[in-house]
Protein backbone atom coordinates (compact mmCIF):
# COMPACT_ATOMS: atom_id res chain seq x y z
CA UNK A 1 0.00 0.00 0.00
CA UNK A 2 1.63 3.31 -1.08
CA UNK A 3 0.83 7.20 0.44
CA UNK A 4 0.47 7.74 -3.42
CA UNK A 5 -3.04 6.28 -3.08
CA UNK A 6 -4.28 9.21 -0.48
CA UNK A 7 -1.92 11.76 -1.87
CA UNK A 8 -4.23 14.46 -3.17
CA UNK A 9 -3.78 15.22 -6.49
CA UNK A 10 -2.93 19.15 -7.37
CA UNK A 11 -6.16 21.39 -8.43
CA UNK A 12 -9.68 21.69 -7.54
CA UNK A 13 -11.29 19.31 -4.83
CA UNK A 14 -14.41 17.59 -4.70
CA UNK A 15 -14.69 15.43 -1.60
CA UNK A 16 -18.02 13.95 -2.77
CA UNK A 17 -15.96 12.35 -5.28
CA UNK A 18 -13.44 10.41 -2.76
CA UNK A 19 -15.42 7.39 -1.10
CA UNK A 20 -15.54 7.86 2.86
CA UNK A 21 -15.56 4.29 3.56
CA UNK A 22 -13.75 2.77 1.07
CA UNK A 23 -10.05 0.72 1.57
CA UNK A 24 -7.89 1.53 -1.21
CA UNK A 25 -4.94 -0.93 -1.62
CA UNK A 26 -5.95 -2.87 1.29
CA UNK A 27 -7.89 -6.25 1.04
CA UNK A 28 -8.65 -7.65 4.22
CA UNK A 29 -11.30 -6.78 6.73
CA UNK A 30 -10.72 -5.04 10.44
CA UNK A 31 -9.12 -8.19 11.82
CA UNK A 32 -6.64 -7.59 9.00
CA UNK A 33 -6.46 -4.05 9.30
CA UNK A 34 -5.89 -4.08 13.27
CA UNK A 35 -2.84 -6.61 12.94
CA UNK A 36 -1.38 -4.88 9.55
CA UNK A 37 -1.31 -1.90 12.01
CA UNK A 38 0.11 -3.67 15.06
CA UNK A 39 2.47 -4.96 12.58
CA UNK A 40 3.94 -1.85 11.71
CA UNK A 41 4.06 -1.00 15.79
CA UNK A 42 8.13 -2.05 16.12
CA UNK A 43 9.50 -0.65 13.11
CA UNK A 44 7.55 2.89 13.73
CA UNK A 45 9.08 2.34 17.54
CA UNK A 46 12.58 2.33 16.27
CA UNK A 47 12.26 4.86 13.89
CA UNK A 48 10.75 7.27 16.36
CA UNK A 49 13.86 6.37 18.84
CA UNK A 50 16.11 7.44 16.13
CA UNK A 51 14.80 10.58 15.74
CA UNK A 52 14.61 11.03 19.29
CA UNK A 53 18.59 10.11 19.69
CA UNK A 54 19.15 12.84 16.58
CA UNK A 55 17.47 15.05 18.44
CA UNK A 56 19.56 14.75 21.59
CA UNK A 57 22.73 14.99 19.82
CA UNK A 58 22.08 18.23 17.84
CA UNK A 59 19.89 17.73 15.00
CA UNK A 60 16.89 19.92 14.03
CA UNK A 61 14.73 17.28 12.83
CA UNK A 62 11.30 16.74 13.63
CA UNK A 63 7.93 15.40 12.47
CA UNK A 64 4.47 17.57 12.40
CA UNK A 65 1.23 14.88 11.81
CA UNK A 66 -1.65 17.61 11.32
CA UNK A 67 -5.01 15.62 11.80
CA UNK A 68 -7.95 17.44 10.45
CA UNK A 69 -11.45 16.38 10.22
CA UNK A 70 -15.19 16.92 10.60
CA UNK A 71 -16.26 16.14 14.20
CA UNK A 72 -16.43 12.39 15.08
CA UNK A 73 -13.55 11.76 12.25
CA UNK A 74 -11.56 10.21 14.72
CA UNK A 75 -8.93 12.11 15.37
CA UNK A 76 -8.77 10.77 19.59
CA UNK A 77 -8.70 7.64 17.56
CA UNK A 78 -6.11 8.05 15.98
CA UNK A 79 -3.99 9.50 18.93
CA UNK A 80 -4.82 6.25 20.85
CA UNK A 81 -4.49 3.37 18.70
CA UNK A 82 -1.57 5.07 16.11
CA UNK A 83 0.56 7.69 17.99
CA UNK A 84 0.08 5.29 20.66
CA UNK A 85 2.45 2.45 19.39
CA UNK A 86 5.36 4.71 19.88
CA UNK A 87 7.20 5.93 23.06
CA UNK A 88 5.25 8.72 24.38
CA UNK A 89 8.14 11.15 26.01
CA UNK A 90 8.75 11.14 22.13
CA UNK A 91 5.59 12.60 21.58
CA UNK A 92 3.79 16.12 21.93
CA UNK A 93 0.52 16.04 21.18
CA UNK A 94 -1.75 19.28 21.03
CA UNK A 95 -5.69 19.56 21.01
CA UNK A 96 -6.56 23.43 20.06
CA UNK A 97 -9.87 24.52 20.67
CA UNK A 98 -11.31 27.82 20.51
CA UNK A 99 -8.27 30.39 20.74
CA UNK A 100 -8.40 31.97 24.10
CA UNK A 101 -9.17 35.73 24.99
CA UNK A 102 -5.05 36.19 25.49
CA UNK A 103 -4.94 34.16 21.75
CA UNK A 104 -6.97 36.14 19.81
CA UNK A 105 -4.77 39.33 20.95
CA UNK A 106 -2.19 37.48 18.14
CA UNK A 107 -1.28 36.71 15.26
CA UNK A 108 -3.44 33.56 13.87
CA UNK A 109 -0.45 31.48 13.90
CA UNK A 110 1.08 32.65 17.23
CA UNK A 111 -0.35 30.10 19.22
CA UNK A 112 0.55 27.46 16.92
CA UNK A 113 4.13 28.88 16.71
CA UNK A 114 3.86 28.02 20.57
CA UNK A 115 2.81 24.68 20.00
CA UNK A 116 5.75 23.49 17.53
CA UNK A 117 7.40 20.31 18.99
CA UNK A 118 11.13 20.05 19.92
CA UNK A 119 13.98 18.43 17.38
CA UNK A 120 13.78 14.85 17.87
CA UNK A 121 9.94 14.97 18.64
CA UNK A 122 7.06 13.88 17.16
CA UNK A 123 4.21 16.69 17.08
CA UNK A 124 1.19 16.11 16.76
CA UNK A 125 -1.80 18.52 16.17
CA UNK A 126 -5.16 18.09 16.46
CA UNK A 127 -7.01 20.41 14.78
CA UNK A 128 -4.29 23.43 14.05
CA UNK A 129 -3.65 26.37 12.20
CA UNK A 130 -6.42 25.23 9.63
CA UNK A 131 -9.09 26.20 12.07
CA UNK A 132 -8.56 29.52 10.81
CA UNK A 133 -9.64 29.06 7.42
CA UNK A 134 -12.44 26.59 8.35
CA UNK A 135 -14.52 27.48 11.21
CA UNK A 136 -13.41 30.83 10.40
CA UNK A 137 -14.76 31.11 6.94
CA UNK A 138 -18.38 28.94 7.55
CA UNK A 139 -19.31 31.34 10.57
CA UNK A 140 -17.70 34.85 9.06
CA UNK A 141 -15.19 35.29 12.30
CA UNK A 142 -12.81 36.58 9.58
CA UNK A 143 -13.79 38.51 6.56
CA UNK A 144 -12.87 37.13 2.99
CA UNK A 145 -9.76 39.37 2.57
CA UNK A 146 -8.31 38.44 5.62
CA UNK A 147 -9.55 34.65 4.64
CA UNK A 148 -7.85 34.91 1.43
CA UNK A 149 -4.54 35.91 2.76
CA UNK A 150 -4.38 33.36 5.59
CA UNK A 151 -4.10 30.48 2.92
CA UNK A 152 -0.56 32.05 1.30
CA UNK A 153 0.42 32.98 5.03
CA UNK A 154 -0.12 29.04 6.25
CA UNK A 155 1.77 28.15 2.52
CA UNK A 156 4.68 30.20 4.04
CA UNK A 157 4.77 29.20 7.38
CA UNK A 158 5.17 25.46 6.23
CA UNK A 159 7.76 26.19 3.95
CA UNK A 160 9.40 28.04 6.37
CA UNK A 161 9.04 24.87 9.00
CA UNK A 162 10.47 22.43 6.31
CA UNK A 163 13.19 24.49 5.72
CA UNK A 164 13.98 24.20 9.95
CA UNK A 165 13.75 20.48 9.80
CA UNK A 166 10.09 19.38 10.09
CA UNK A 167 8.54 17.28 7.67
CA UNK A 168 4.81 17.31 8.14
CA UNK A 169 2.39 15.31 7.56
CA UNK A 170 -1.11 16.66 6.83
CA UNK A 171 -4.26 14.46 7.18
CA UNK A 172 -8.04 15.77 6.15
CA UNK A 173 -10.14 12.15 7.90
CA UNK A 174 -12.59 12.02 5.63
CA UNK A 175 -15.99 10.77 7.20
CA UNK A 176 -19.95 10.83 5.96
CA UNK A 177 -22.49 12.53 6.93
CA UNK A 178 -23.82 9.34 7.63
CA UNK A 179 -21.29 7.99 8.99
CA UNK A 180 -20.99 11.11 11.82
CA UNK A 181 -24.96 10.44 12.66
CA UNK A 182 -24.02 7.38 13.23
CA UNK A 183 -21.25 8.42 15.67
CA UNK A 184 -23.06 10.77 17.37
CA UNK A 185 -26.03 8.13 17.96
CA UNK A 186 -23.46 5.48 19.42
CA UNK A 187 -22.66 8.26 22.13
CA UNK A 188 -26.22 8.53 22.88
CA UNK A 189 -27.02 5.15 23.31
CA UNK A 190 -24.18 4.58 26.18
CA UNK A 191 -23.87 6.41 29.00
CA UNK A 192 -20.54 6.06 29.26
CA UNK A 193 -19.80 8.01 26.26
CA UNK A 194 -22.49 11.01 27.98
CA UNK A 195 -19.26 12.80 28.27
CA UNK A 196 -18.02 12.50 24.85
CA UNK A 197 -21.38 14.39 23.04
CA UNK A 198 -21.69 17.82 22.49
CA UNK A 199 -24.85 19.45 21.64
CA UNK A 200 -23.26 21.99 20.02
CA UNK A 201 -21.97 18.92 17.38
CA UNK A 202 -25.60 18.76 16.31
CA UNK A 203 -25.60 22.54 15.14
CA UNK A 204 -23.03 22.21 13.36
CA UNK A 205 -24.33 19.55 11.21
CA UNK A 206 -26.60 22.31 9.85
CA UNK A 207 -23.23 23.76 7.77
CA UNK A 208 -22.23 19.82 6.52
CA UNK A 209 -22.10 21.55 3.16
CA UNK A 210 -20.21 24.99 4.10
CA UNK A 211 -18.38 22.61 5.73
CA UNK A 212 -17.05 20.61 3.04
CA UNK A 213 -16.69 23.59 0.81
CA UNK A 214 -14.80 25.13 3.16
CA UNK A 215 -12.13 21.84 3.44
CA UNK A 216 -11.86 21.63 -0.47
CA UNK A 217 -10.89 25.72 -0.78
CA UNK A 218 -8.09 25.18 2.05
CA UNK A 219 -7.07 21.65 0.65
CA UNK A 220 -6.79 22.69 -2.90
CA UNK A 221 -5.34 26.10 -1.69
CA UNK A 222 -2.56 24.53 0.79
CA UNK A 223 -1.68 21.01 -0.95
CA UNK A 224 2.15 22.23 -1.42
CA UNK A 225 5.03 19.97 -2.88
CA UNK A 226 6.60 20.82 0.54
CA UNK A 227 3.26 19.65 2.86
CA UNK A 228 0.96 17.79 0.91
CA UNK A 229 -2.32 16.85 2.04
CA UNK A 230 -3.34 13.22 2.48
CA UNK A 231 -7.38 12.10 2.16
CA UNK A 232 -7.81 9.18 4.31
CA UNK A 233 -11.20 7.87 4.02
CA UNK A 234 -12.60 7.38 7.90
CA UNK A 235 -15.84 5.86 7.44
CA UNK A 236 -14.01 2.51 8.56
CA UNK A 237 -11.81 3.28 11.97
CA UNK A 238 -9.79 0.25 11.61
CA UNK A 239 -8.64 1.85 7.82
CA UNK A 240 -8.12 5.35 8.94
CA UNK A 241 -5.77 4.03 11.59
CA UNK A 242 -3.57 1.87 9.36
CA UNK A 243 -3.33 4.34 7.02
CA UNK A 244 -1.64 7.36 9.39
CA UNK A 245 0.01 4.62 10.90
CA UNK A 246 1.76 3.78 7.73
CA UNK A 247 1.85 7.50 6.29
CA UNK A 248 3.99 8.04 9.69
CA UNK A 249 5.98 5.14 8.92
CA UNK A 250 6.54 6.03 5.42
CA UNK A 251 7.73 9.15 6.20
CA UNK A 252 9.98 8.17 8.60
CA UNK A 253 11.56 5.74 6.46
CA UNK A 254 12.62 8.46 4.15
CA UNK A 255 14.36 10.76 6.14
CA UNK A 256 16.79 8.26 7.01
CA UNK A 257 17.26 8.13 10.48
CA UNK A 258 21.13 7.09 11.54
CA UNK A 259 21.73 6.03 15.16
CA UNK A 260 24.43 8.68 16.19
CA UNK A 261 28.29 7.73 16.23
CA UNK A 262 29.42 7.87 19.72
CA UNK A 263 31.18 11.24 20.31
CA UNK A 264 34.36 9.37 23.22
CA UNK A 265 36.14 6.44 22.54
CA UNK A 266 33.99 3.44 22.58
CA UNK A 267 36.97 1.30 23.68
CA UNK A 268 39.20 3.45 26.18
CA UNK A 269 35.48 3.64 28.19
CA UNK A 270 34.96 -0.46 27.94
CA UNK A 271 38.45 -1.11 29.02
CA UNK A 272 38.05 2.02 31.89
CA UNK A 273 34.60 -0.16 33.13
CA UNK A 274 36.20 -3.23 32.56
CA UNK A 275 39.19 -2.24 34.87
CA UNK A 276 36.74 -0.74 37.85
CA UNK A 277 37.21 -2.10 41.14
CA UNK A 278 34.42 0.15 42.95
CA UNK A 279 35.02 0.25 46.73
CA UNK A 280 31.83 -1.06 49.11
Amino acid sequence: MSSDLHRLPSGAVDLASIPSDATPGFDGGKRDGVAALTAVGDELSDLQERLWAEGVTGSTRRVLLVLQGMDTSGKGGVLRHTVGLVDPQGVKITSFKAPSHEEKKHHFLWRIRNALPKPGYVGVFDRSHYEDVLIARVHGWADPDTIERRYDEINEFEAGLAADGFVIVKCMLHVSAAEQKERLLARLDSPEKYWKFNPGDVDERVFWGDYRAAYEVALERTNTEIAPWYVVPSDKKWYRNLIIGRLLLEHLQAMNLQWPAADFDVAEQRRRLLDEDPVG
